[in-house]
């Protein structure tokens, strides 16, 4: 008897603000992209996505699946303008209506409480930084990045930093 093995299925998606400017580069380096574009509702703040309709948001638009995608994403690729040490309105907002990719229930993870992971565990929580950004708003990132790697099942974290956004291919 013959039994064919599945072939695994690598997820690597992008999450980035950069709009159509940079369409063609990203399609070409994933299969898979959220466009933080900003034409959507911000989070709500419901739980809905926790509770009700588990890795679904109520609001019917373009996020309504993000839970869902941002989750089973093996490699996430973060691409954003630096705002201040943290990520710019439109990408946090999309990571706020993704909340979804864990449960309302607690464990330990690296002897430290965090949620239940809907998803399992991922591999890369890759952040790529552009603008103008200070060595404290560099330090702050590192940390951010680090921490919401952990929080969401990664089981690494890389920030980088482009003073040319020019040079964005040579990260990716």
């Amino acid at each position: 008897m013959h039994i064919e093995r599945k072939e695994e299925y690598y997820v690597k998606l992008i999450l980035h603000d950069l709009g159509e400017a940079f369409a063609e580069l990203l399609t070409r380096k994933s299969d898979h992209m959220i466009n933080a574009n900003g034409k959507y509702a911000p989070c709500q703040g419901c739980f809905s996505c926790w509770t009700k309709h588990p890795a679904e948001c109520f609001m019917k638009d373009e996020l309504q699946q993000a839970c869902r995608r941002l989750g089973q994403a093996d490699e996430l690729i973060i691409i954003t303008k630096n705002l201040y040490g943290g990520y710019s309105t439109p990408v946090k907002n999309v990571l706020d209506r993704a909340i979804g990719t864990s449960t309302p229930f607690s464990t330990y993870r690296g002897r430290q409480m965090h949620h239940t992971l809907r998803y399992g565990r991922k591999g890369l929580w890759k952040v790529i930084v552009y603008g103008d950004i200070t060595e404290d708003e560099r330090t702050t990132f590192t940390y951010l990045a680090e921490r919401n790697a952990v929080n969401e099942g990664y089981e690494r974290s890389e920030a980088v930093f482009l003073d040319d956004i020019a040079r964005l291919e040579a990260v990716l």
